[in-house]
C-alpha cells in the first residue's frame, strides 16, 4: 500500500538532498562489475525524481560524482562519465515532459568536455521549467566548495570591494555553488553508511538525516516516501526549547 496518503502535504520539505550510496556493492552481490550498479541507479534516479516531483519537492539534489571520485580506477571513471552523458542525453526529455530544470554545482570544469557540453545543454533546454529542480553535484566536495567561496571573498576584500566587518553567515553563502538554492531540509543517505562524505557541509547545519539500508539502485519512491514521514515525525527546534516551538 502507497504511504502517499500519510504525507502532510502542508509540511513537505521544500528541499531533499540524497547521498547515493551502493551501486558498487550492489553490482558486487550479484557478481558483477561496479559500472553495472551505476548503471542500475540510473532507474532509481529517474524513479526518485519523478515522484519527488509529483508529491510537490521543489528542490532535489542528487551527489552524484565526488571530487573523490577521481581517484577512483581509470576504468570506472571513464565509464561514469559515457553513463552520465548517456543519461543526460535521455533523460533530458522526461525533464522536459515533468516541467523540471536541471542544474549542477561543483567544480563542472573538471568534466570532459563532452559531459559538460551535454550537461550545459540540458540545463540551457530546462531552464524555463518551474515544477522542480534537480540539482546534480558532479565533480562536488564542501571543502572544496567552501574554500574557493573563501579565495574569492579574501580577493574582494583585499580589491575593497568587501568589508571585512559586515561579512558573515549570508556572506559565505552568495559565494557558494548552492548560492540561491534554500538548505536542505532533509538529507538521506542510502546503503546503511552512516557519514556525510563531503557533501553539502555548510548547508546542512540543520538538516534532519535519514539513513536506510537499501542500495541505492533498489531505492524507489516508496523508500522516498518513508523518509518524508519519518521527516514529518520530528520536532525541528533549531536551537531553541520544545516549549518555544509549540508556542
Amino acid at each position: 500500500m502507497s504511504q502517499v496518503p500519510n504525507i502532510n502535504k502542508e509540511n513537505l520539505p521544500l528541499h531533499i538532498a540524497i547521498i547515493m550510496d551502493g551501486n558498487g556493492r550492489w553490482a558486487k552481490e550479484k557478481g558483477k562489475l561496479r559500472i553495472f550498479g551505476h548503471q542500475n541507479g540510473v532507474k532509481a534516479v529517474r524513479d526518485t525524481v519523478e515522484s519527488a516531483a509529483e508529491i510537490g519537492i521543489k528542490h532535489l539534489t542528487l551527489y552524484a560524482f565526488s571530487t573523490e571520485n577521481w581517484n577512483r580506477p581509470k576504468f570506472e571513471v571513464n565509464a561514469l562519465m559515457e553513463l552520465l552523458v548517456s543519461t543526460i542525453n535521455k533523460e533530458t526529455k522526461t525533464l522536459m515532459e515533468n516541467n523540471i530544470r536541471l542544474n549542477a554545482i561543483g567544480d563542472l570544469e573538471q568534466l570532459p568536455s563532452s559531459c559538460l557540453r551535454e550537461l550545459k545543454e540540458a540545463i540551457d533546454k530546462t531552464k524555463d521549467n518551474t515544477r522542480m529542480t534537480l540539482h546534480l553535484a558532479l565533480s562536488y566536495s564542501s571543502k572544496w566548495e567552501i574554500t574557493q567561496a573563501v579565495k574569492k571573498i579574501a580577493e574582494e576584500v583585499k580589491e575593497g570591494k568587501l568589508d571585512l566587518a559586515t561579512i558573515n553567515d549570508s556572506t559565505l553563502d552568495q559565494y557558494l555553488t548552492t548560492a540561491g538554492i534554500p538548505d536542505p531540509e532533509l538529507l538521506i543517505r542510502t546503503s546503511g553508511e552512516h557519514r556525510i562524505s563531503n557533501f553539502l557541509l555548510w548547508q546542512i547545519a540543520y538538516s534532519e538525516f535519514y539513513f536506510t539500508d537499501k542500495l541505492w539502485p533498489d531505492f524507489r519512491k516508496e523508500d522516498l516516501y518513508d523518509a518524508i514521514i519519518d521527516y514529518q515525525s520530528r520536532e525541528r527546534r533549531f536551537g531553541k526549547t520544545s516549549e518555544q516551538v509549540k508556542a
